[in-house]
């Protein structure tokens, strides 16, 4: 009997003892895969204080500077002039009408729709009053074309962008236009998931539509990406979407903007680019993401590896005649949208990915330009759902980048203040053979806004590029800010025009960069590629923007507007 016991007892000792250990265990890994995360991390920031250590970065004495605002933030001054090479159909005669059209339909291939029946209807020999007539396509970006309108810098004839929302706010700012064309072309936004990920979710949620995918990013089941609703259609259309679905007919009221900013809480980034969002997804950042679907259809990896489920508001590409277009231009238009429309035209269409979900009615609330503009602000104001941003500028002051593209970087730079929120906590370095911690991190306020253009208008280029020594040290300076604010979203932005020549390497840094997952964003100032900046940017799914001298104020105004 006495055995017996001591049996039972070594048995539950042992359990207990089993038990114990799996529970430290557990605790010491994180589960496994959560857990070598952690010690991915912890050994890549260890690295990454030693790496900058050896770095021996220079401390810069800080230099205030008075703080001038502009009233108008969006004006004129900051968007680029009109590129010459974005004319995809030049006029073949004296009198004509420039339309600048939305990109998937005004470039080349599948995506040159408009394009193809701008160059047929030019050589067709049209007249209006014994005048021949033509028309001019320019490849402008609905949000861009906007701006431009709006401010009045440069204003087309004809307006054909994605959706008519961009139409609505146009209305909203003061400009007048004239209807030519409900619906040049349909198409529709879709949400793209890979098939299993379709299957799974229809299978756990019985359907996929918005009000689903809502409550499920709500609840945390599915990590989903979209674009910048200041620069996208598609992105746009998702913002107010979402909000309808909380609020339908006030999108904008407190209850919608209140659960719109929990919403936000499992958005991982807002993308710049479709490029951007289809990385992350391959790489399983994202369960799901948002695209047109005449893009969907014509990428033949993605319409057979993907499903697309189509939401919001269609997207039927109108074209209207914008303010102080001419009687001649709008009657020109008018012959152009009927030929648009024609047989041939929709037959064309149609075998470019056109009018393939006609029977998607869409949501159907007449949304006023004024509530577009106001979800725009809503966006801006809450989507970091409350979470502060803890952000390095690593700025590139090296000899190349003397003259024009220096000048452009402190005018993108300085512009940047009216964008970056008073909560977030923000830094520069700069390097040439040298790294140097101009501003330390601290909170974005009225003194460090000051200290930052201080030391942006002071800058001078000389010397080599060590590139990943001043990321290393930025990203040095971020993980110290994380441990007074480790709920805080961390982002790095290099700016720079060329390759590294001096201090660590890529294959040196990539790995410790992939490990604590700070996303870099790179603004590439050279006019060729500079794949080391764009493999820098892919490692934890951010993007590289390629920007000319005269358009990086605003490519860094939108970027900064999507993630800051």
């Amino acid at each position: 009997m006495k055995d017996n016991v001591r049996v039972i007892i070594r048995t539950v000792v042992s359990i207990i003892v089993v038990a114990a250990l799996v529970v430290v265990g557990i605790r010491l890994t994180g589960s496994s895969k959560d857990g070598s995360k952690d010690r991915a991390y912890n050994a890549a920031a260890k690295k990454v204080r030693k790496m900058v250590k050896s770095i021996d970065p220079d401390t810069a004495d800080l230099i205030s500077s008075a703080l001038e605002y502009d009233s108008k933030a969006d004006d004129a001054s900051e968007l680029p002039d009109l590129d010459k090479s974005s004319i995809s159909v030049a006029h073949a005669t004296d009198t004509y009408a420039e339309i600048y059209c939305s990109p998937e339909k005004a470039e080349s291939g599948t995506d040159g729709w408009m394009s193809d029946m701008a160059k047929d209807f030019n050589a067709a020999g049209y007249t209006i009053n014994g005048k021949k007539i033509s028309v001019q396509v320019r490849d402008v970006t609905s949000g861009l074309a906007m701006d431009y309108i709006r401010t009045g810098k440069y204003s087309p004839a004809g307006f054909s962008p994605s959706n008519d929302m961009w139409v609505k706010m146009l209305e909203a700012y003061g400009v007048k236009t004239t209807t030519i064309a409900d619906k040049l072309v349909g198409n529709t936004a879709v949400i793209v998931m890979k098939n299993n990920t379709y299957k799974d979710f229809v299978k756990q949620h019985g359907d996929m539509d918005l009000k689903a995918l809502v409550e499920a990013v709500e609840n945390g089941e599915f990590v989903m990406g979209y674009t910048n609703p200041f620069t996208s259609s598609t992105g746009l259309n998702f913002l107010i979407s979402v909000l309808q679905r909380y609020d339908e007919k006030h999108p904008l009221s407190d209850e919608a903007i209140e659960r719109f900013t929990a919403f936000q809480k499992n958005i991982p980034f807002v993308s710049l680019s479709t490029v951007q969002m289809r990385n992350a997804a391959d790489k399983g950042t994202l369960d799901g993401f948002v695209l047109e679907y005449q893009l969907y259809i014509n990428d033949s990896t993605l319409s057979k590896n993907y499903t697309a489920v189509p939401f919001g508001y269609r997207h039927d590409n109108p074209l209207v005649a914008v303010k102080g277009a001419s009687s001649e231009e709008k009657e020109i238009l008018e012959k152009f949208a009927e030929y648009c429309q024609s047989d041939k035209g929709t037959k064309l269409a149609k075998k470019y990915g056109f009018n393939q979900q006609e029977d998607y009615k869409g949501l159907s609330n007449d949304l006023s330009g004024d509530t577009l503009v106001s979800a725009q602000s809503v966006y801006k104001t809450v989507k970091d759902a409350g979470q502060e941003v803890i952000g390095v500028f690593v700025a590139d002051v090296s000899g190349s980048m003397n003259w024009a593209p220096l000048a452009s970087l402190q005018k993108s730079l300085i512009n940047s203040i009216n964008y970056i929120s008073s909560d977030n906590y923000i830094g520069l370095v700069t390097y040439n053979d040298e790294v140097t911690i101009n501003v330390p991190i601290q909170k974005f306020d009225m003194r460090q806004k000051s200290y930052f253009k201080g030391a942006v208008s002071h800058m001078k280029a000389v010397g080599g590029t060590a590139t990943y020594d001043a990321l290393l040290t930025g990203t040095s300076m971020i993980l110290d800010a994380m441990e007074e604010h480790p709920d805080a979203k961390p982002i790095l932005f290099v700016l720079s025009d060329g390759e590294t020549n001096r201090g660590y390497s890529f294959d040196e840094i990539e790995g410790v960069v992939a490990d604590l997952r700070i996303p870099v964003y790179t603004i590439n100032y050279n006019q060729w590629d500079a794949k080391s900046l764009q493999d820098l940017a892919a490692i934890n799914e951010a993007a590289c923007i390629n920007a000319s001298s005269d358009d990086v104020v605003y490519k860094l105004k939108n970027l900064l507007n999507a993630e800051m």
